[in-house]
């Protein structure tokens, strides 16, 4: 891409929610320039991204829908005292299957890899170097950055690629397995099958540290020997972190992230304050993008601005769920957890997409209060 200024958008960030906001763009406003600009070598972001089909919206999932290659009918869920098998459609994609969508989508003049991003301007990417690259306007989606003014748990999950001699006769997600408990607060282990032999194991803790202790691989191997899996080989491992904000001042929030950058993704503030996922956001904004007609810097500060003010006006319920959390004791908080999905499917549905009505929100309140 030549330097100076040039029409169109330009993102910074080729995570999910950059990724997304780039296969939007191509698919629905071919005629409007882009250039994504990624520092690693590759589009995707980190880890396995395994999300329930009523987290998107129609729209949403014919966005994501090429990327989706696994599916399953449900997943399982294990606690000491509860087992259960839900209902519902799911989904994941890992970062490669995106890197790929990417790559296929866009024109070789329309990203960049391998290159850092310094600064972003309301019109413009700053590069490592000193090169500027100037447009109508500019995206900031580059993950988390300052956290400081948010009050948050963090969800650490490190996540193994595991093949097997023999099949593992895991037949869906176990989304929450909690029986191996050592007592050090709210961790549990996930499993999803990827085929009959390979089965990615992440444990996931939810606490006030910012990255998986480490003794964390110990206890996925444990795991995976306790649960009878024969000579297991591991082809990748992986660490990722998500903040669960439950409150603070989000105004201050993206003040510090650029006063007038437009910002996507964790930068933004698009992440759901229980589950930690970004799917729904990252589709929901990348559409939302697609549909403008000023791609000016201040139009899109606004509008994605006015968009992340309102998500998280509505997910205040949400957030004092995970407020509950934080507040209980460390060694309180899976006994907590337990209760909540012990809820209907319906109840735990509307949670998890941050919409449950005045009796929903009442039964949920009811199963923390135990």
């Amino acid at each position: 891409m030549a330097r100076g200024r040039r029409d169109g958008i330009l993102i910074a960030g080729g995570g999910l929610a950059g990724s997304l906001a780039a296969l939007a763009m191509a698919r629905h406003r071919p005629e409007v320039p882009i250039l994504l600009v990624e520092e690693r070598e590759t589009f995707g972001g980190d880890g396995y991204r395994l999300f329930a089909d009523a987290e998107l919206s129609k729209e949403g999932s014919a966005l994501v829908a090429p990327l989706a290659i696994d599916r399953w009918p449900g997943a399982y869920l294990a606690f000491p005292g509860l087992a259960r098998k839900l209902k519902g459609e799911l989904a994941g994609f890992a970062a490669e299957d995106l890197h790929r969508a990417v790559t296929q989508a866009l024109d070789p003049k329309s990203y960049r890899l391998g290159t850092k991003v310094v600064a972003v301007r309301e019109d413009a990417l700053v590069l490592d170097g000193g090169e500027t690259i100037k447009a109508e306007g500019a995206i900031d989606a580059r993950g988390a950055a300052n956290l400081s003014t948010l009050a948050l748990l963090h969800q650490t999950r490190l996540e193994r690629d595991y093949r097997f001699p023999a099949p593992h006769r895991v037949d869906r997600p176990v989304l929450i397995d909690a029986t191996m408990s050592d007592g050090g607060g709210l961790r549990y282990f996930e499993c999803i099958p990827l085929s009959e032999v390979r089965l990615l194991v992440a444990e996931v803790a939810i606490s006030e540290r910012v990255q998986p202790d480490e003794e964390a691989g110990k206890r996925i191997a444990a795991y995976v020997k306790a649960r009878g899996w024969a000579r297991p080989r591991a082809s990748g491992e992986r660490s990722v972190t998500r903040p669960l904000p439950f409150g603070g001042d989000f105004a201050a929030f993206w003040r510090l992230g650029g006063a007038r950058a437009a910002k996507l993704g964790l930068r933004g503030g698009f992440v759901h304050p229980f589950t930690g996922r970004e799917i729904g956001d990252a589709a929901e904004t990348a559409l939302l993008l697609a549909s403008q007609r000023d791609f000016s810097g201040n139009a899109l500060h606004d509008l994605f601005e006015d968009e992340a003010r309102q998500m998280w006006k509505e997910r205040e319920f949400v957030r004092s769920v995970t407020r509950t959390l934080a507040e209980a004791g460390p060694e309180d908080r899976r006994a907590l957890l337990e209760r909540l999905y012990r809820l209907d499917q319906d109840r735990l549905r509307q949670l998890q997409t941050g919409d449950p009505g005045l009796i929903d929100r009442w039964r949920i309140r009811k199963a923390l209060r135990g």
